[in-house]
């Protein structure tokens, strides 16, 4: 779409043209701000006020702080050096406080003049540095700091300390102060930043100017000050994000695509007919949205999220055949090979003779389904690659090798992308590009998702939620494991693994990592890098093939048990998914490979080791790997943190609940928001800076609904430049690209 001319922005001058080009140099290495507008947009992370001290009790280990307190002692220590002028060395103690807690500081050598001179007791300052522990007290070595001086000698001393000081996300290279004072620079200029949010919307919600918020959330007089410009910027965060996503659904609601109506007594009909059970509510529902979608002369956009287990396999196939039924192909695209195989093995066992056009036996209405993954042998992809080529195959399930451009389809109608948020833009694009017009696209993840978050990261898709579990799944109990504080728990986990299986049915073992040396070279570089919350932090993580090993010689001595990992060969893995499908493994020990897709209705139980090492969400869906069947399921997350931590507290959220949306709001507060935003998809740093995804939840339902209006009636945004300036910077290339979805 055409846009009018941005306008011309002062932002956008670069910080070298500015504050020279060692501070933007070290502002763009450690912080990637690169413009005026970049650095205006770097918020305070907190305030201080100059009058109220830091409390020094809570500073985190091992993390670099700034802290405002006052220098209570100040001392002097000469001591014998060989390696100092005249065998003296000198070491400068000085003690901060803030009336409640005390911190140390310690500066040697020829770091000892300045402050020697300059932290007499009772001055105020800023201090920054590293927190580490000395003969068990806190302290900060050679810290860098600024004197707190009323810059005004007029100033009253009631006004000094009752000013706000800016505490800015900052890094060891480039402190808050020095933060602040380039701020100060280039503050100014905020008075010419172009206003995104046109002037009715701003005055309707009683939100202040662009400018006054710059200026009110950087040089703030009162704690008023500062919510007026937090509430306009969490405005034009959540407005602009939402204006290009609603002129993304614009684009493509005027994009053609061949409408696909299911013939009636046709495949799907006969599909149906062959069911042993019926579709719940939910899954009807859903699939008359899907189907009203199809009928239409634009491309479907539709994100299906559910529960674990709640069968939207089932509504994606029905959507795939109805597809077929129509004269076209659909596509489905699974993120890993052990899934691609598993989604294709269920497909054909779900059809029977309906999966068999062209062969003896095939039923009139049968189509040919096809499995096409990057290991398969060449007459095999040969032949899968003709099938689709010649429209033989009606459905092909596959892993990126979908994506070649040696693939080409007949007529691909439908692409129904699986665990959406595993794949990369131009992966999605590319299966996009293979149809003779844009064919329908349905997203699916079993990862519930907060509506914010769908209105945010899914907001260029309808959504569709499938809620209600089908008929004759069973619950599934959740325990923690402490294994540190009560070694026989963990014994009577076993203990009941063996009853599972001498009760016919068989058990899943998860491990964070697979135990071969190259990834035991990873465990020593990331437990470098952790915070020690506690010692059972520093223990490397637990081993698929040690633990295998074992619980084949202690616990499970005499069961079979066998293990499954991402570095295993494709047809190896695919044989041991087979064994354990067919009940001839009574133990799978696995990585996370099995997360998603994974479906074997006889495993009922799941031990999970060190439990703490994943996140809420994906120990939700590890879950849901059990109880998939007529007998109730089984989940074990073994610990060794300490009760009080909060790794155990996130355990203890997962185990009192098996609401994946509940268990996902969970998950979203212990996270950052770039991460929500998928920053690690999109390389580039997340756009929500004041803008909650979960508190904000009235400002992003009400943005969506203004930006829908305004690009209903100027898709083109003629009117306001301003935005047009707004989403130019927002939407650099790669983050449109990540908007598009699909």
């Amino acid at each position: 779409m055409d846009l009018v001319p941005a306008l011309q922005e002062p932002l956008q001058q670069p910080l070298k043209s500015v504050l020279g080009p060692a501070t933007a140099k070290v502002m763009a290495e450690h912080l990637g701000l690169h413009t005026v507008g970049d650095l205006l947009h770097h918020y305070p992370r907190r305030y201080e006020e100059r009058g109220q001290l830091t409390h020094l009790a809570d500073l985190p280990m091992d993390e670099h702080v700034t802290v405002v307190a006052m220098v209570a002692d100040a001392r002097l220590h000469t001591f014998a050096s060989a390696r100092a002028p005249r065998g003296k060395g000198q070491r400068l103690e000085v003690t901060i406080t803030d009336g409640s807690g005390r911190l140390q500081l310690v500066f040697f050598g020829n770091g000892v003049h300045k402050p020697h001179k300059e932290l007499l007791p009772g001055t105020r300052a800023m201090f920054a540095g590293k927190v580490s522990v000395f003969n068990r007290r806190l302290q900060l070595a050679h810290p860098a700091y600024e004197l707190l001086r009323g810059d005004d000698p007029s100033e009253s001393v009631e006004t000094w300390a009752g000013a706000l000081i800016p505490l800015y996300p900052a890094t060891a290279k480039l402190e808050s102060w020095k933060i602040g004072k380039a701020v100060q620079t280039v503050l100014p200029t905020a008075q010419d930043a172009v206003d995104p949010l046109p002037p009715a919307l701003r005055e309707g919600r009683g939100l202040v100017t662009l400018p006054e918020a710059l200026l009110k959330i950087h040089r703030p007089q009162t704690k008023a000050d500062i919510e007026d410009a937090r509430s306009r910027l969490k405005w034009d965060e959540a407005f602009v994000l939402q204006v290009a996503l609603a002129r993304r659904r614009h684009a493509d609601a005027q994009l053609p695509a061949v409408a696909r109506r299911p013939k009636p007594d046709g495949l799907l009909t006969a599909f149906d007919d062959r069911l042993p059970f019926t579709l719940t509510e939910g899954q009807q529902k859903v699939s008359k949205e899907i189907f009203d979608d199809l009928a239409t002369e634009h491309p479907m956009h539709r994100l299906l999220q559910g529960e674990v287990g709640s069968g939207k396999t089932m509504v994606a196939l029905r959507a795939m055949l109805a597809t077929v039924d129509a004269g076209g192909q659909a596509a489905m695209l699974a993120p890993t090979e052990v899934l691609a195989q598993q989604h294709h093995r269920s497909v054909v066992e779900m059809m029977g003779e309906l999966a068999e056009g062209g062969m003896l036996g095939g039923s009139e209405h049968a189509t040919k389904v096809v499995l096409l993954t990057g290991s398969m042998g060449t007459a095999a992809r040969r032949q899968a690659m003709l099938d689709l080529a010649t429209g033989e195959a009606g459905i092909v399930i596959g892993t990126h090798a979908l994506i070649e451009d040696k693939v080409q389809f007949h007529d691909l109608g439908l692409v129904v992308v699986d665990e959406q948020h595993r794949f990369g833009v131009e992966q999605r694009d590319a299966l996009r590009g293979k149809g003779k017009q844009p064919p329908h696209l349905l997203v699916m993840t079993a990862t519930p998702i907060p509506r914010t978050v769908a209105m945010t990261v899914f907001g260029d898709l309808e959504t569709s939620v499938l809620d209600q579990l089908p008929a004759g799944r069973s619950p599934i109990a959740s325990h923690v494991v402490p294994a540190a504080d009560k070694p026989h728990f963990l014994a009577r986990a076993w203990e009941r693994v063996r009853e599972e299986v001498e009760s016919g049915h068989q058990a899943y073992v998860v491990c964070p990592r697979i135990g071969d040396d190259i990834d035991q070279a990873d465990a020593k570089k990331s437990n470098k890098q952790k915070s020690p919350e506690d010692e059972a932090e520093r223990r490397p993580p637990l081993a698929v093939l040690d633990v295998a090993a074992q619980l084949a010689k202690g616990p499970l001595k005499g069961l079979a048990v066998e293990v499954l990992h991402g570095r295993m060969h494709p047809d190896d893995k695919d044989a041991v998914m087979r064994r354990f499908a067919a009940g001839d493994t009574d133990v799978l020990v696995a990585t996370t490979v099995i997360e998603v897709g994974v479906n074997v209705p006889n495993a009922t139980a799941m031990v999970v080791m060190d439990a703490d090492r994943f996140g809420v969400s994906q120990l939700h869906q590890l879950r849901g790997r059990v109880g998939r069947g007529s007998a109730p399921g089984l989940c074990l997350l073994v610990t060794e943190m300490p009760e009080a931590s909060p790794a155990r507290q996130r355990l203890g959220a997962v185990a009192s609940t098996t609401d994946g949306f509940e268990l996902s709001r969970i998950d979203l507060e212990q996270r950052r928001e770039g991460d929500v935003l998928g920053q690690a998809q999109s390389g580039a740093r997340s756009s929500l800076r004041v803008l909650a995804v979960i508190e904000d939840e009235d400002v992003i339902a009400e943005a969506r609904e203004e930006a829908a209006r305004l690009v209903a009636e100027d898709p083109d945004l003629t009117s306001l430049p301003g935005l047009r300036t707004a989403l130019e910077a927002l939407l650099d290339e790669e983050r449109e690209g990540y908007l598009e979805k699909g």
